[in-house]
């Protein structure tokens, strides 16, 4: 039994499609009157079929009153990071603390480059991630005096003033898949984000990757718990009869996500889809089983 000591999560992967902009934002305020805890978006600035994800995220905290929002994951090659951290503060605070930074390190360089950003292999995109939070953490940081400073490769801060304070200890989680950017994530990351179609094995690259992301940890002095593992599931559908993971009767739905919680330690999952009834279903017939069923499991195994 896996257990990194984090209460579980449930939401929505989306794709914020311009053409759809009116179902997107509903589709938000479905999950947010449901009950569920997450609603997430694709971040891709150069794909004109998209609208700009900060100003969806804005909006759709506007909307809604108890979910949290995040984007999955936002462009850092794009979103400059001492501007980022200011903007993630103040929606935080105008959101009452329901902001997550989701954060990537950049992928599809031909359209970032075209929107002007830098082209960057993947060694130094690890390495402009990691100048970036540490930049965005310090804007965060009003308790320390004196400007943001940081002399990077990639990034650099002469001073900047701090602040605004966050409302809440806002999570930093990462879009990783190898093993550089996993390092990364435990080394300074509150979060690994990755979605499951995109890990080369699906369930079965679980254990190495987290075990890269705990010898991280512990090799930077931190807790392997200090990094919460969260996980987007794209293609999903219930359905009468089994076909896979996240595509059958709700039971199914049930008894798969217990297991990615209890052997793999993941403890927030995302849903991809435009189905406002399969929203509803997830949060009403299936996250509260989930939560029940890990509870039992995990008390079980304390006694």
């Amino acid at each position: 039994m896996t257990d990194y000591g984090h209460d579980l999560l449930f939401g929505t992967f989306a794709t914020p499609s311009a053409q759809g902009a009116r179902q997107v934002v509903d589709l938000a305020v479905t999950a947010d009157r449901a009950g569920l805890d997450l609603v997430t978006f694709q971040d891709h600035p150069y794909q004109p079929a998209f609208l700009d994800t900060w100003t969806l995220l804005s909006y759709v905290a506007a909307r809604t009153e108890n979910v949290r929002v995040s984007g999955n994951v936002l462009s850092l090659p794009l979103r400059p990071p001492a501007v980022l951290a200011r903007a993630a503060a103040s929606l935080d605070l105008l959101s009452g603390g329901r902001f997550e930074l989701g954060l990537g390190a950049g992928a599809f360089w031909d359209g970032i480059e075209a929107m002007g950003g830098r082209r960057l292999n993947p060694g130094q995109g690890v390495e402009a991630l990691r100048e970036a939070i540490t930049i965005i953490r310090d804007v965060w940081d009003t308790d320390t005096r004196g400007g943001v400073r940081l002399d990077g490769r990639y990034y650099q801060a002469a001073g900047a003033k701090r602040g605004p304070r966050p409302a809440h200890d806002i999570g930093v989680w990462v879009g990783a898949y190898k093993p550089k950017m996993l390092a990364l994530t435990g080394a300074v990351a509150d979060g690994w984000l990755p979605t499951i179609e995109y890990l080369p094995r699906g369930v079965d690259s679980l254990p190495d990757a987290n075990a890269r992301i705990d010898e991280a940890a512990e090799a930077a002095g931190r807790s392997p718990r200090d990094v919460r593992r969260l996980m987007n599931f794209m293609n999903v559908q219930f359905a009468p009869a089994g076909r896979g993971l996240l595509a059958g009767p709700p039971a199914q739905w049930v008894d798969q996500l217990t297991d990615l919680a209890l052997t793999h330690g993941v403890t927030t999952f995302l849903i991809g889809g435009d189905d406002a009834g399969a929203i509803e279903r997830y949060a009403a017939e299936v996250a509260p089983a989930v939560r029940e069923a890990v509870a039992r499991e995990r008390g079980a195994a304390t006694t």
